[in-house]
């Protein structure tokens, strides 16, 4: 076991399950065809596009004809902003969202923003939620969409999807949600939940690759943002790929199967090892705790120390982690969503995401645990200054600390 990688970046990917391989797999070799040909072997494929979209948008409580296929949800936000905008009329000019969002979903605003488009970046408290009042004081007759995380990629806050989007519907504003990291964890319907538009993946949920989804309500129009052939309900150019789509509905039907369990283990999972770090000296959990949180998500502050430098050394043990947000883990930019909830930027440079799939299990965290008290350890004797005790210290165990040392 202490050979064996311990995989905590599943917020990043996950890897794909042999069941899901399995059903991809006769899409490569023999049911090749494009869906849009008119022989047997297109429409095989086109019959086979159909019956996943039809899973797909089961699982979520929309009908087929609302999901469109997309490379990425880092595509699927890119056409509902930009598709929305694109559609609005010269009076609604203005449009809502947070500043603890994704960069898929941050950059398309403001690139709208930089062609004259009027942004509201909604604050959030400490623990990453989206005040409802503020944003229904938001909210003004110019005002074409509002687009809120559903669960936050690297602290894990669940937001209240219904009550933001009931606000919306009220409102007579179109209601997007990112909903990458959330989908297949926690419960999610579109009708339900009062959404117009929600972007998905398969990567995150033991499916390949290369494939997403934006669910559109019916009746909510969007402009094409890409030229090409009418393929997708004439909203997204292009070949499918249908090997990626018949992942994706055989990874989502998979989770949902087990969608209760699978989330009472993962968040076992992860409030156990948030117990053992937290009894760190110096050491704060973001986020919130309990079921407002990703099943798959811990964010931890060591203070005084780099999470690149955690990250590194938690790599060379066996451990795999993301320091921030694993698309921006390059940058040595802090993290939007840790400063945002009030983080010093040197405390958000020591942070590091551990995030967990239904695979991880009890043992790896012990075993994790003690590679990373290891390592704090190590880095820790070799800084300027790491004071004894620590007003915003929430890891209290110094006792916990040396034990588990003497252990190593």
């Amino acid at each position: 076991m202490e050979d064996r990688l311990i995989y905590f970046d599943n917020n990043d990917t996950t890897p794909l399950l042999d069941p899901v391989v399995t059903a991809m797999l006769p899409f490569f070799t023999k049911a090749f065809g494009n869906p849009a040909s008119l022989h047997q072997l297109g429409l095989e494929a086109e019959e086979a596009v159909n019956e996943a979209r039809a899973t797909i948008s089961g699982l979520i409580g929309a009908k087929p004809e609302e999901l469109i296929f997309t490379g990425s949800a880092t595509e699927a936000n890119n056409l509902a902003i930009l598709g929305a905008a694109a559609n609005a009329s010269s009076k609604r000019r203005h449009l809502i969202t947070s500043k603890i969002e994704h960069n898929a979903v941050i950059n398309p605003i403001k690139r709208l923003e930089k062609d004259g488009f009027r942004v509201t970046w909604l604050d959030v408290d400490p623990e990453g939620f989206v005040n409802s009042e503020d944003l229904k004081k938001a909210i003004t007759p110019e005002t074409f969409l509002v687009s809120i995380v559903h669960g936050n990629h690297e602290i894990g806050t669940v937001q209240d999807i219904k009550a933001l989007g009931m606000i919306c519907r009220e409102a007579g504003v179109l209601f997007h949600t990112d909903a990458a990291q959330s989908f297949s964890k926690v419960p999610l319907n579109v009708t339900n939940d009062l959404v117009d538009l929600a972007s998905f993946n398969a990567h995150k949920l033991h499916g390949p690759k290369g494939i997403g989804a934006l669910y559109v309500r019916g009746g909510v129009h969007l402009k094409k943002i890409m030229e090409g052939a009418p393929q997708e309900f004439n909203m997204r150019p292009g070949t499918e790929n249908v090997p990626g789509i018949i992942g994706f509905a055989a990874a989502a039907k998979l989770a949902f199967e087990t969608l209760s369990r699978d989330s009472a283990h993962m968040s076992a999972v992860r409030d156990h090892l948030i117990e053992q770090l937290l009894q760190i000296p110096h050491t704060r959990l973001n986020g919130p705790r309990g079921n407002r949180r990703l099943p798959t998500n811990a964010d931890i502050t060591f203070k005084y120390i780099e999470g690149e430098a955690i990250l590194m050394h938690l790599s060379m043990r066996g451990v795999a982690v993301s320091s921030g947000s694993a698309c921006s883990s390059k940058n040595l930019t802090p993290s939007n969503v840790l400063t945002s909830i009030g983080l010093k930027h040197e405390d958000a440079h020591g942070s590091i995401r551990f995030s967990f799939s239904k695979l991880n299990t009890i043992e790896e965290t012990d075993i994790a645990a003690k590679k990373v008290i290891e390592v704090v350890e190590l880095l820790r004797s070799m800084t300027a200054f790491v004071p004894e005790k620590h007003s915003e210290t929430e890891g209290s165990g110094e006792v916990f600390y040396k034990k588990k040392k003497e252990e190593l």
